[in-house]
């Protein structure tokens, strides 16, 4: 016989760390933002075993897949710092649909993986709102994703990210290395910011500094240096999709991290090269300050940063007005940076950088 003194407490999984009414909680007020997310050939609805999706609905005659997944860096910690964390959700698509976007496909479906040491739902709720905005903006179904409670992995008012995304596109349509050749002329489009790469150095220069994340940013002091940091990654699908409808588009170039010395090179053969001018557009405010309070060479910061270029999109010669008309007509900035060529030295040259960036 046992007696009263003998019997161990009863323990339960919340004892642990973990609470499953939070989470369940937390599904229920995220389904709005998924139902949002709705596309021909989605299934929004959360709570099964699997997200589908019907290719054939969606329009597709002969697909190929193609599967991108991200994260947005350690620019969570300056997100927590300023408890600004819906625009993270954002960074999250960006990242995955703009890799989709530059092997020339469609983003269908993005599901999004969310870990974290306490569950704390307003944080969640705004950071998964964030995911249906930017699913909204790429034109992709949320279709499913993973909350993760994980006391002693993570710690309490900590989490991480990452993001999942599928596109397609007709096998025809795929871009390709080769599709590159000399004399094709390179568009750009602009950043709108620091997008999810070089957090690091960005929070290195903050320390050394001693700047004040929550005070006015110098060169915008309509906001917080802490808000200009955070702007959320820009999406680029309605321009390229216009672009790759226009026709002539032979490469698109998403500048992440390696920014704009290692990305471009991805796209063209080895005897190629690619000379852009940086005088073109004016040097972003955000990036002149991390040069200056960095002490950043020009080097380091072609290296680390966009440098306010978000792609790169190669067009043949003669339809180079042609994509960028078609891609100034959705309302976006676009403008002729440099050319393609044959390949003596450095795959890539920037011209007046010393100039344009000091």
């Amino acid at each position: 016989m046992t007696t009263h003194s003998d019997q161990k407490p009863a323990l339960s999984y919340k004892d642990a760390g973990v609470d499953i009414d939070k989470g369940d909680a937390l599904v229920s007020a995220i389904k709005p933002h998924a139902a949002r997310t709705s596309r021909p050939g989605s299934n929004p609805d959360l709570g099964g075993f699997g997200g589908l999706f019907d290719l054939k609905a969606a329009g597709f005659k002969d697909p190929v897949l193609v599967a991108a997944t991200d994260g947005v860096g350690t620019k969570l910690e300056l997100a927590k710092a300023c408890n600004i964390h819906r625009g993270l959700g954002i960074d999250l698509v960006a990242m995955c649909v703009n890799d989709l976007l530059a092997q020339g496909a469609e983003p269908l479906f993005f599901l999004d993986y969310f870990a974290t040491g306490k569950l704390a739902p307003e944080v969640a709720t705004e950071v998964i709102a964030g995911i249906a905005d930017g699913c909204v903006e790429a034109g992709c179904a949320l279709i499913g994703g993973e909350t993760a409670e994980m006391p002693g992995v993570y710690p309490a008012g900590g989490y991480d990210l990452a993001g999942f995304s599928v596109g397609a596109a007709e096998r025809h349509a795929l871009l390709k290395t080769g599709d590159v050749s000399s004399g094709d002329i390179v568009l750009a489009l602009p950043s709108s910011g620091i997008h999810s790469n070089g957090f690091s150095l960005v929070r290195k220069i903050i320390e050394v500094t001693g700047a004040d994340i929550h005070k006015p940013f110098a060169l915008a002091p309509h906001i917080s240096l802490g808000e200009a940091l955070l702007t959320p990654t820009r999406i680029y699908a309605d321009a390229v999709k216009a672009g790759l409808n226009a026709g002539g588009i032979t490469s698109i170039s998403h500048i992440t991290g390696g920014g704009l010395i290692e990305n471009p090179p991805r796209v063209f053969d080895d005897d190629l090269a690619i000379t852009l001018d940086m005088a073109l557009r004016p040097f972003p405010p955000l990036f002149r300050w991390l040069k200056q309070a960095g002490n950043l060479s020009d080097f380091e910061m072609a290296r680390t940063f966009n440098c306010g270029i978000g792609m790169l999109i190669t067009v043949r010669a003669d339809a180079a007005d042609s994509v960028e008309k078609a891609m100034l007509m959705t309302g976006e900035d676009v403008w002729q940076i440099g050319q393609i060529g044959a390949r003596s030295d450095d795959a890539v040259t920037l011209l007046n950088c010393s100039s344009a960036w000091a």
